[in-house]
This record gives structure tokens, sequence and C-alpha cells, in this order.
């Protein structure tokens, strides 16, 4: 297991267990602390979060159905390999629901909670260098307060309930290419999601199905890149012909030229 110290989850909601759990397990595996072929074994999950094997087996069948581990016969939990494009697969499929829940959402939100989302849109976006050191996690938290509110809302309870279950994917993404951002130092994507989200909000506001249904797309569009580049991906260390070597495609610069020496 990586070696990271892991808090345990608290105990009380034991949905909110399962969740942490899933959350932290997905951290590891697009961090790169849990690799593709990786064995997940219950004892040991169960022992770094301080629970019974219960949460541990919910956590795994919910990862798996996700995508995230494979449940094979007699070798249990295996890591699959994530990799940039399938990042961008799982986007296609977010634009498929979310533009139509935001659509079907025009006209059931209250226009009081609306308000409240705009304003600390707004906060957010008015913000400037240095950002304040809580900038990410109120970032963090707008956002999943508007997809939240925008799938609840929907009225239809097949999409919401898709959309709720591949939130923590979503989210782990997220979160990821959060923390690149903080450690560039470059919140010129958070600005810019913030700017997006009001636009969503706005056509929510304005109860204009196609202008949301737009401002949703433009989002997540925008989106696809930052998420695609915040995961390693194995096909890039896979060897291949060059100049008559075998070389990695890592080591070939984008003007085509051999940056490294050629592999056997």
């Amino acid at each position: 297991m990586p070696n990271s110290q892991t808090s345990p989850p608290a105990k009380g909601d034991h949905g909110l267990l399962r969740q942490k759990i899933v959350e932290q397990i997905l951290a590891d595996v697009f961090r790169g602390g849990l690799t593709a072929g990786r064995h997940l074994v219950t004892q040991e999950l169960a022992e770094r979060f301080d629970v019974s094997h219960t949460p541990i087996r919910e956590a795994l069948i919910a990862l798996a159905g996700i995508g995230i581990i494979d449940l094979l016969p007699n070798r249990g939990a295996v890591v699959r390999r994530v990799t940039s494009r399938e990042v961008r697969e799982v986007m296609q499929v977010r634009k498929a629901l979310e533009c139509e829940a935001v659509r079907l959402a025009c006209g059931r939100i209250g226009l009081a909670e609306l308000d409240r989302l705009a304003v600390d849109l707004a906060r957010l976006a008015e913000a400037k260098p240095p950002y304040p050191p809580r900038f990410i996690e109120q970032c963090r938290s707008v956002d999943s307060r508007l997809h939240d509110l925008i799938a609840n809302s929907c009225g239809n309870r097949f999409l919401a309930n898709e959309l709720n279950r591949l939130k923590i994917l979503f989210r782990a993404f997220r979160d990821v290419s959060y923390t690149q951002h903080k450690a560039r130092n470059d919140f010129r994507q958070l600005a810019a999601e913030t700017r997006e989200h009001l636009a969503i909000v706005a056509a929510l506001q304005e109860n204009d199905r196609h202008t949301a249904r737009r401002a949703m797309l433009e989002h997540l569009q925008g989106g696809v890149k930052y998420w695609a580049r915040a995961l390693p991906d194995p096909e890039e260390n896979l060897p291949v012909e060059k100049n008559g070597h075998r070389v990695r495609r890592s080591s070939i610069k984008r003007n085509g030229a051999i940056r490294t020496g050629a592999t056997k």
C-alpha cells in the first residue's frame, strides 16, 4: 500500500465512510501511488483505514462499478490502467449527461439558491494574485454545490442517480488537476472555471435552457485537456520506432528529434 499516512474516515455514517475510502483509493490511483496491476488486499485496506471488511468490500464494488478496478475470480481486486484517453471518454459521457441535466433543471431551481451561488462565484472571480490560502478549497466547494444542485434538480431520477454515481470519479479527476495547479502556483484554470460557472448560473437564473446547455458544454470542454494532463499516460513509455531505433515516446521532442539514447 502507499506509504502516505491516511486519517481514518469518520465512523458515524456508513455511506460517508465508504465514500471516503473510495475517494482516497481513487486519489492514490490517479497520483500514481497505486499502479496498474496492483492487487488490493481487503485485510491491508481494513488495517489502513481502521475499519471492518464490510465498508472495504463495498468500496471495492463501487470502484469496480466506475471502471477503476477489476474484480477477478480467485484474484480479488486489481487496479486497472487509467489513461488520458479514458479520461476524455469519461468526459464525453459527462457532457452527454450534464448538458441534458442542466437543460432539464432550468425553472426547477429556486432563485434564492442560485443568487447565493452567484454571489459566492463572483467573490471567487474577483480574487487576484496572490490568491488566498483557501482559494482551491473554496473553488472545489462551489463547484460541487453547483453540479450537485443541477443533478438533483433535473427532474429525471435515473439521470440524477447516474450523475451521483459517477460524480466521485469526476471529482477525483478534478482534485488531481487542482493539486497540480496548486503545486505550480497556477490558478488561471480555476479562475476560468469560476467564470464558466457564473455563465451557467446566469442562464439558470434566466430560465434559458439553450444558453444553460451551451454554457455547460463550454465548461466541460474546457476541462477535458486539464483532466487528461493530470494523469500519466502509460502509453508514453512504450517503445516506438524512430530513425531505425526503438525509443520511448516520452523521449521524442515535439519536432521529432530523439532526446535520449535508443532502447534495446
